[in-house]
């Protein structure tokens, strides 16, 4: 039995041990790393019974215990998200079986190297505490052990000097927000995406900071002061470069 590998087939007469006595027909497990953190499901398969029992981090999800077809399969939710999962059972010679898993529609394999492209995560120790820290780029949501942190709203921005005519140049802030910032200046009802601002008429945001090389996505871990900076790497296929800066040290990245 593989952890991690996304179809582990057995032979029905070789099942293998497991210490829990209720799993005695445990035939895989995956472990399936989610922004609210490590998954583990485990599959029971009984071949002659047709028995099927699903576990998400040994909390029981799925039971059926006498099924005629010994062949499907079964569709669960996994974290926080209601991340969608499905178990496939296929019959692949005799009394062999192969059990393959996947993630919002995708083998399990597919799924992982796509969320590397989509995610940074980060782990440290403090104040005697693990702590597993995820950023998912594509909505700049930050979580932390399970949770979704409370953050500053991402946004990049430039000072510009614009003006025509007689009018003198003005600071201008152009915004570019992430999901869209809904301002109140100076159209209540408008939900921008791309907008340029008077400095003066920015203070209200109140959602990030500005930094000449890049923004900075602020929360705190207890008494600690954590921020996510973000800057151009300056080269189209690799885009923006995330860093998780806690207490003024740089934390390493590890493979999401």
């Amino acid at each position: 039995m593989a952890s991690g590998d996304d179809s582990p087939i057995f032979e029905d007469d070789e099942s293998p041990p497991y210490s829990l006595e209720k799993m005695t027909d445990l035939v895989a497990v995956w472990d399936v790393a989610l922004s609210d953190g490590v998954h583990k499901i485990e599959f029971e398969h009984g071949t002659t019974s047709g028995k099927r029992v699903v576990y998400v981090d040994g909390k029981e999800e799925i039971r059926k215990d006498w099924m005629f077809k010994l062949v499907g399969r079964e569709t669960f939710c996994v974290g926080a998200a209601k991340t969608k999962a499905t178990i496939n059972i296929d019959a692949i010679s005799g009394f062999a079986y192969e059990y393959t898993l996947e993630i919002n529609g995708k083998s399990l394999k597919k799924y992982m190297e796509n969320r590397s492209k989509t995610t940074n995560t980060w782990v440290l120790h403090m104040d005697g505490e693990n702590f597993r820290i995820v950023l998912e780029k594509d909505t700049m949501d930050v979580w932390c052990n399970g949770k979704k942190l409370e953050t500053a709203s991402f946004f990049q921005g430039s000072i510009l000097k614009m003006g025509t005519g007689t009018h003198a140049p003005k600071d201008v802030l152009v915004v570019f927000s992430t999901p869209p910032i809904r301002s109140h200046w100076p159209h209540p009802s408008q939900s921008w995406e791309k907008a340029s601002l008077p400095v003066a008429s920015c203070a209200f945001f109140g959602l990030g900071e500005f930094v000449d090389d890049g923004t900075e996505t602020h929360f705190s871990l207890g008494n600690h002061d954590c921020y996510i900076k973000a800057v151009s790497s300056g080269k189209r296929k690799e885009g923006i470069i995330h860093t998780l800066i806690v207490d003024n040290r740089e934390i390493p990245e590890i493979a999401s």
